[in-house]
Parts: structure tokens; C-alpha cells; sequence
């Protein structure tokens, strides 16, 4: 049975402050769950319905609670409840910079949606980028829209919120610094190492000018064929795709 005092809890983590208060999150899905039990993030609780329990098998020490389906949707963030509801602690790492002179990492600067982070998490955890860089303006990972959109991917992948700029400007030098501008030389003519920071902007300005100072290699991704009137620009987490796409290939 679903408390009152657990409802509002889970409901609460809907806003920032009370996920930064509780150092929880919600996630939802099998998949999800699975995947984030699988990365050793501490589960607290699990609310599933009889049926999902029946069906699937859990291998946690986490308290399980059996729930109706009403109970679930009134806890459940999603328009269909997936069965299974559950309660992480969020990660706490300390940050290494110095990832990116071994491994190429991204950088998210001021990247705002919920469901373009979410997609470049799972991004980068398909071409194996374990790293992710984020400007204390972009999205939180934990907001459950992200949670979602990842698929379980941010088990895999680690998110690291801190002053961008200062960041970059400390590694410049060391790692190559990637950023895509409209400016920018054509992506599949310049060098792309396997090490190296690629900056990916906001949504409707792009990168910053306190980041974009940091950049040594300025890419541009160009449409087809050239100089063919196109749409302005492409969604960031669709630009992230193909750049990461791109670096891998070259490492293949």
C-alpha cells in the first residue's frame, strides 16, 4: 500500500529543490530501473503493481511495495504507468577534468530541455562517451523527464555539473576543445582525435561567448548539397549525433 507521506514524497521530486534536499530521484520502466539497478546507484524503494511482479523478477535489496495501478498513477510522472516505480540516490562524484586528456568527452553549455539532454545522454553512452560536462545552467539529469528520456543510459554515463568556462579555459592546451559553430570548417575535413572536449550549445543561441573562447577546432556540419536553402539550424541533441557519429567512425 502506497502511504500519504511516500505520495507526497514522490511528487515533490517533480522540482529541483526537494530532489537537491532528499538527494533522490524517481525513475520508471523496466528498463530504466534495470539498468540504473545494474550501474550500482543505491535503490531506496520500489513501488510495483502485483502484475509487473508476477511478470519480472528483481534483484535488489531495495524495499519493494506492492501497489495498485491507481496507486501507481496518482505516483507516476508518465501519462501510462509502466508497473514499476522506484527511488535512486542521486550520484555524487568528484570531478576529473583530466578524463578529457585521455577520452573524448562532451560539454553541454547551457542545454536547457529535459528531452534534448535525456537524447544526448543516451547519445553518448551509444558511442561509448562516459563523460558529460555541464554548465550549472543546463538541464537537471534528475528532472523525471530526463530520467526518462535517457532509457536507463545515465547509469552508464556521468554527468558532471560545474562553472563550464573555467573548466575549459583550465584545459585548454592540454586536450583539443571542440565547438560547432555556423562559422565553422566543414566537420568531415578536420581532424577529430579520440581524446578532447566536443561543447554542444543551447538550444536557440549556441554556444556562449565565455565558452566558445576556449575552443581550438571550430566545426561547422554541413547540410546537402551546399549553398541549398535548408532549415536554420539542427536540433542540438540531432548535432550531437552526427558529431559523435563522425569522431567514431574515424576511430574505427
Amino acid at each position: 500500500m502506497l502511504s500519504k507521506q511516500l505520495l507526497k514524497l514522490i511528487r515533490s521530486l517533480e522540482q529541483k529543490k526537494y530532489r537537491k534536499e532528499s538527494n533522490l530521484f524517481v525513475a520508471e520502466g523496466r528498463k530504466t530501473v534495470a539498468d540504473l539497478l545494474a550501474s550500482g546507484l543505491r535503490c531506496e524503494k520500489i513501488l510495483a503493481t502485483r502484475e509487473w511482479l508476477d511478470t519480472y523478477k528483481l534483484e535488489t535489496k531495495a524495499a519493494i511495495i506492492e501497489v495498485s495501478d491507481d496507486e501507481l498513477r496518482r505516483a507516476s510522472f508518465l501519462r501510462a504507468p509502466q508497473g514499476i516505480l522506484a527511488l535512486f540516490e542521486q550520484r555524487n562524484e568528484p570531478l576529473d577534468p583530466a578524463v578529457a586528456t585521455k577520452e573524448l568527452c562532451l560539454a553541454l553549455d547551457e542545454v536547457q530541455d529535459p528531452g534534448n539532454l535525456g537524447t544526448i545522454v543516451r547519445i553518448a553512452d551509444w558511442f561509448g562517451i562516459e563523460h558529460i560536462f555541464c554548465s550549472m545552467g543546463t538541464a537537471d539529469i534528475y528532472n523525471p523527464k530526463t530520467v526518462q528520456a535517457t532509457m536507463g543510459a545515465m547509469g552508464r554515463v556521468r554527468l558532471h555539473y560545474t562553472n563550464l568556462p573555467q573548466l575549459l579555459a583550465s584545459l585548454k592546451g592540454q586536450t583539443p576543445i571542440y565547438g560547432t559553430f555556423l562559422d565553422g570548417e566543414n566537420m568531415y575535413e578536420k581532424e577529430i582525435l579520440s581524446r578532447g572536449i566536443i561543447i554542444m550549445g543551447n538550444e536557440g543561441n549556441g554556444i556562449g561567448p565565455e565558452c566558445a573562447a576556449s575552443v581550438t577546432e571550430r566545426l561547422f556540419i554541413p547540410n546537402y548539397p551546399a549553398g541549398r536553402p535548408t532549415s536554420e539550424s539542427l536540433n542540438v541533441s540531432m548535432a550531437t549525433a552526427i558529431i559523435c557519429a563522425e569522431a567514431r567512425r574515424r576511430m574505427m
